[in-house]
This record gives C-alpha cells, structure tokens and sequence, in this order.
C-alpha cells in the first residue's frame, strides 16, 4: 500500500514538471523548425536569384551580338546603296559615250551589209554588252532549248529572259535608199513583212514558260536607225503588233538601260536575300526571347506561391504558439498543490 502511494506520488510529480517543461521544449523546436524554413528559404532565393541572373546576361550577350550582326549588314547594305549611285553616274557617263558612238554605227553598217556579218556582228555586240552589265552568272550565250532551238542569249533573273540578235535588214536599206514614194512604200510593206514573221518566230521558238522562260522575249537591233523606224517611223504600226506578241524590241542605247536596271535588280534580290536572312535571326531571337518570358513567369509563379505558403505557415506557427502558451498557462492553473511528504511508520520497540 505504502508502494503504490509512492508510485503514485512520483507519477503526480512527473506529471507536473512534464505540463511545466513541454510547452517550453516545444516553443524552442518551433523556433529552431521557423529559423531552418527562412534558412532554406532564403538559400532558395539565392540560388532563383543567381539563375536569373545567368540568364539576364546570356540574353544580353545574345542582343550584343544581334545587334553587332544588324550594324553589319546595314553598313554593307549602306554600302551597296552608295556603290547604286556610283553606278548611276557611271550609267550616265556611260549613255553619253553611247550617242557619240551612235554615229559611227550609221557608217559601220555600210561595211556589215552581207547578212552573216550582220548577225555575227550582232551577236558580238550582244556579247560585249552583256560582259559589261551583268556578272557573268547572269547570262548565257547559244543558249539551247529541248526542242533544239537556240537563242542568241539569255538573262538568269527570277527567271530566264531570251535575248535574239538577228535583223532582217535588206529591205529596210532598200526602203531608205528609194527615190519615189511607190518604190519606198513597195520596200516598206516587205520591211513590215519581214519584222512581223521576225517577231512570230522569236514569240514561238524563244518564249516558253514551261521551259522556266518569262512570258516575253527582247528583240536587239545593233541599228539605232531600224529602231527608230520601227519605233517612230511610218511602219510604227509594227511596235504594237511586237508588245501583242510580247516581243519587246531595244536598240543598243536602251539595251543598256535595261541591263543596268536589271543589275540593280539582281543586287536588290541579294540584298533581300540577306535580308531574309536576318529577319529569320530575329525570329529565332524572338521565340528564344518568348521561351525565356515563359520560365521566368513560371519561377515567379513558384516564388509568389512559395512566399504565400511560407507567410500561411508562419501564421499557423503563431497561432498554434499561443494555443501553447494558453495550453501552459491552464495546465498551471489546474496543477494540484504540492502535498505534504508522508510521515514515516513509528517503530514499536518490541522489548
């Protein structure tokens, strides 16, 4: 009996110093348990910090040299623009010397008057202009079609442009050398007979788009004067019955004038090419850029959801330390006094 009161005892006392030291041990856990939460928290912090920033910095390594590239370009595409106009004056320069020579042709087609020499001559002249307007990839001379046909040259644009150097020629001397009007109109209905089955056979031998041809054809004339005449003159009809059958007809003066804008043309297409390209850098740059707009707004989505979490935890922390401190401070109140220490057996002297 005097055990089990002992027993009893030492479990009240124990009792009593367990509801005084527990609220203490657990306030200094939850201290320890919220000051290793901000630990990890701001060691967290740091380290989204350190990656964005890596980040920030490859974008702006990215943007230099972008930026680097479209100097580049520009200064070459500035430079291209200037080489334009030097070409335009020496375009001009070079028309002028073009009228001066024009007036020799007209005693250099005395000596061209058999029909090989012409066309040889022709061609020659077709060729030298050529070399001189365009590189030399832009062109090709007796070029071949697969039906067997050959045109004197062709233009490499977009698409090829067929280039034909021969003339009938006879008829017009005969037409400019008549003394009365009837031989001169006799002469100049066979001139019209001879360019009008000229312009069929070019339309029908040299244009053809399946063959990767635009849908006309250039007709040279080495002669200033038959294109005159042809143009202006009294057979002038001719002109529009050529454009009907998209046969364009130049003389060597306006031959040049095309070539040149079709080298500014060709120079325009590799400044868009080069464009192009830099437009597709830019696009690759943007979706790049539109990547990095995507994971920067997830981690700020896991720090705003991380920052509410820790701000609900430390809430839930307060209130359960002072559901704590209430707990402690009821135990206290309701804790029994000490009780005295029992009083010890008297020993009966058994003599």
């Amino acid at each position: 009996m005097l055990t089990t009161a002992l027993i009893l005892l030492l479990l009240l006392a124990a009792a009593g110093a367990l509801a005084v030291f527990l609220p203490r041990l657990l306030r200094g856990e939850l201290s320890a348990l919220r000051q290793q939460t901000s630990s990890e928290l701001t060691a967290r912090n740091a380290d989204v910090d350190r990656r964005l920033q890596a980040v920030v910095e490859t974008m702006d390594r990215r943007l230099s040299e972008l930026d680097q590239k479209v100097d580049r370009r520009l200064e070459t595409a500035t430079k291209t623009t200037s080489q334009i106009h030097e070409r335009l004056g020496e375009m001009t320069r070079a028309t002028g010397e073009m009228i001066a020579r024009a007036k020799d042709l007209g005693r250099l087609e005395q000596a061209l008057r058999p029909p090989k020499a012409r066309g040889g001559f022709g061609e020659l002249l077709l060729e030298n202009l050529l070399r001189d307007r365009l590189p030399r990839d832009a062109y090709d001379l007796q070029y071949g079609f697969r039906g067997g046909e050959r045109v004197d040259a062709v233009i490499r644009a977009d698409q090829l442009v067929p280039v034909d150097a021969k003339f009938p020629l006879d008829n017009f001397e005969r037409m400019v050398g008549a003394e009365g009007e009837a031989e001169q109109e006799l002469h100049a209905k066979a001139f019209a007979r001879d360019v009008k089955g000229h312009i069929d056979a070019i339309a029908e031998k040299y244009i053809r788009p399946g063959e990767g041809t635009y849908d006309f054809a250039l007709m040279y004339l080495p002669s200033e004067a038959i294109y005159y005449e042809l143009v202006c003159g009294k057979t002038g009809a001719l002109l529009q019955y050529a454009h009907e059958r998209r046969v364009f007809p130049v003389s060597a003066t306006t031959f040049t004038a095309y070539l040149q804008v079709i080298a500014f043309g060709l120079k325009g297409m590799q400044i868009e090419r080069n464009a192009q390209a830099v437009m597709e850098y830019c696009g690759q740059l943007q979706t790049d850029f539109d990547k990095f707009v995507d994971d920067f707004e997830l981690v700020g989505k896991h720090l705003s959801n991380a920052q509410g979490k820790y701000a609900s935890a430390e809430k839930r922390l307060d209130r359960f330390a002072t559901k704590l401190d209430r707990a402690s401070e009821q135990q206290a109140e309701l804790a029994p006094a000490e009780p005295p220490p029992p009083a010890l057996p008297r020993v009966v002297d058994a003599a």
